[in-house]
């Protein structure tokens, strides 16, 4: 593919359609032009999109093999390898409004050296840090550069959401220390999305791994270095995600110990009131009795007599209990 018209790559809702100019920066690509393959094309589309959804299904650039592939239901990141061009699909932390960040958003890329298709529904904020990049004049030259460059952007953000994890159950930990209990339901959270990006961020680990390793005619010994750096900033993430995993185990064994000794206070306090109570229960009890011959009932001091004698049988068993280091 040498030449194309400029037709075949006009989407009319496409998100992106550009021409990288192989200095940093990008020209759109007009309905009319032929445009030489000099320098890679990239199309980023929403495949939900009516328009671009057709595209996806008739257009001749496309191998038949990767055309559901880039509309198809959310899957784990992965790359391979068809025909002349490769697929890959990867995860973006989720910094839409309304959406939490472990939500994770997919974008699907099927590329050459000389054309790059990326789909996606939900924004991308990483690939609209790189078209930002790009111009401003200081983005990727080509193909291997552009994926480097997403895939940097995406391992950023992911490490910035990890290190708010992390800061999160320091919190939690500084908390517990002074006996405060989080609230229903946080740590829960937390550590669904510790075990939702573990899940994720693993296997797109591997995925650079890969495409370090594999001599992809469109990647560099330096494109190729770049992405092995990467690879092993997402393992180093990886370690920090399976150790903040183990932290709120103990986080919830703590929390857990913590409520109980709360409670086992509560009952032991509520046990040694009964105590301190039940003679003075019991004396109530029989003193009130409607039956004759009632202990002071016709003396007119009889009523405050009780009352002190109970009075100093409180404070005579509070006394014993705590001499006995019951309190």
């Amino acid at each position: 593919m040498e030449v194309i018209e400029g037709r075949e790559l006009q989407v009319p809702d496409a998100v992106y359609a550009y021409q990288l100019d192989g200095k940093g920066g990008v020209t759109s690509i007009d309905y009319d032009d032929k445009v030489t393959c000099d320098e890679p094309c990239w199309l980023h589309l929403d495949y939900a999109h009516p328009a671009s959804a057709e595209w996806l299904a008739t257009t001749p650039l496309l191998p038949d093999a990767v055309r559901e592939a880039l509309s198809g239901e959310s899957s784990r990141p992965r790359v391979s390898k068809v025909g002349d061009g490769t697929m890959i699909t990867l995860r973006s932390i989720n910094f839409n409004a309304n959406s939490r960040p472990d939500q994770l958003v997919t974008i699907r890329v099927y590329m050459t050296d000389k054309l790059i298709v990326s789909t996606r529904h939900r924004k991308v904020f990483s690939i609209d840090q790189v078209v930002n990049d790009l111009q401003s004049g200081i983005g990727p030259t080509n193909s291997g550069n552009w994926l480097v460059e997403i895939s940097d952007a995406l391992t950023d953000h992911a490490s910035e959401f990890i290190e708010d994890l992390h800061d999160k159950i320091i919190d939690l930990e500084d908390s517990l220390l002074e006996q405060q209990v989080p609230e229903r339901g946080q740590l829960a959270l937390i550590r669904k999305q510790l075990i939702v990006l573990r899940r994720y961020m693993a296997p797109q680990r591997d995925v650079f791994s890969r495409l370090a390793s594999d001599r992809l005619p469109w990647m560099n010994d330096d494109d190729r270095r770049r992405m092995q750096d990467i690879a092993d900033r997402l393992g180093r993430g990886l370690d920090d995600l399976d150790g903040s995993i183990a932290r709120t185990a103990i986080l919830s064994d703590e929390i857990t110990t913590v409520m109980a000794d709360a409670m086992n206070r509560r009952t032991y306090t509520m046990s040694l009131l009964a105590m301190v109570f039940l003679p003075t229960t019991f004396l109530t009890g029989l003193f009130g009795v409607n039956l004759g011959g009632i202990p002071g009932g016709g003396n007119p001091f009889g009523f405050a007599t009780f009352c002190l004698t109970l009075t100093g049988l409180v404070f005579g068993l509070g006394w014993w209990l705590k001499r006995r280091r019951w309190l």
